[in-house]
């Protein structure tokens, strides 16, 4: 039998529809939006399906929105496949979504946590004061090296090691836009991005102690799989870790590429990108094309992965 791993998309992979599908179609999908909903005391349901666009990429409703579109895609899968991961790994946010899989989170807690996350995140830096830039082609300890030039006394430091030649960069504004132009001499590409804060680097650290003191009120149970920290990138199934792994990813990079590598050495073949979008597919097929992902973003999705399910 084919090893594989869930694999559970952050912030960037939201769209106004998403879920609404699943929501349609699946009573199991359809409980998790309305636990959302409840939890939150919002209508989080409405804006995933109906946005408005620029409402939902507020990043304290992308947060809570995308996990609880991967969270019902979950539900699904589960009732439908019997598929079985033996890992489970997520991209920054996604990394809540995956402790939600591997049992160590609750639904509700989860989705409360990742809206305050995003709220904190937003508030960590006003307006203007962070950027972030995609670099392309530049080896990771030269690009590291030319952070320290650009920063001057600022923040500016590798946030996500995407894999594929990409690294983005995190930091205050004139540092970012210093190390655009050296990366830029050096004849590589550098690409400002349009994100709401500088996230996850030393900018954010007030948001890391406000997850800090939320995490102290939540009960983290039992872990049935491992999870693929973010920071690390390595294999975690330690509940009396996954707290404080959290609070670090805040401010720490996402070693999205490492992590990946780890998942291949753990004998990972297949995946499953649970929730809205195929951004991990793609950076997965640059990483390691030897592994076959497969989507489970709606009904049509999730019976072809029925289907494989029963001829593996």
């Amino acid at each position: 039998m084919t090893t594989l791993a869930f694999l559970f998309p952050g912030q960037g992979s939201q769209a106004a529809g998403m879920g609404k599908a699943l929501f349609d179609a699946e009573p199991a999908a359809r409980a998790v939006f309305q636990e959302a909903d409840e939890a939150l005391g919002i209508s989080l349901s409405t804006l995933c399906f109906e946005g408005p666009e620029a409402e939902l990429a507020l990043t304290a409703n992308t947060q809570p929105a995308i996990l609880t579109t991967s969270i019902a895609a979950l539900a699904v899968i589960r009732e439908r496949t019997g598929l079985r991961p033996v890992v489970a790994m997520g991209h920054s946010l996604g990394e809540f979504s995956a402790l939600v899989a591997a049992g160590a989170l609750r639904f509700p807690d989860a989705v409360r946590l990742v809206r305050l996350r995003g709220q904190a995140m937003q508030e960590a830096v006003a307006a203007g004061v962070g950027a972030m830039a995609a670099v392309i082609g530049m080896e990771e300890d030269e690009l590291s090296e030319v952070c320290v030039e650009a920063a001057q006394g600022q923040v500016c430091a590798p946030a996500n090691d995407n894999g594929g030649g990409q690294i983005v960069v995190a930091g205050h504004a004139e540092a970012v836009t210093r190390l655009i132009s050296l990366v830029k001499a050096r004849e590589r590409r550098a690409i400002p991005l349009k994100v709401s804060a500088p996230f996850h680097c030393a900018l954010m650290q007030p948001a890391a102690q406000r997850l800090r003191t939320a995490l102290a009120e939540i009960e983290v149970g039992p872990m049935t799989i491992p999870v693929v920290t973010n920071v690390d990138a390595e294999p975690n199934d330690d509940s009396s870790r996954v707290a404080e792994l959290l609070v670090r990813q805040v401010t720490e990079r996402v070693r999205w590429e490492a992590s990946v590598r780890k998942a291949v050495h753990m004998g990972v073949a297949a995946a499953v990108e649970v929730g809205h979008g195929k951004v991990l597919a793609g950076l997965v097929k640059r990483i390691a094309p030897e592994v076959e992902v497969r989507g489970a973003a709606s009904p049509d999705d999730i019976a072809v992965l029925e289907a494989w399910a029963n001829g593996r």
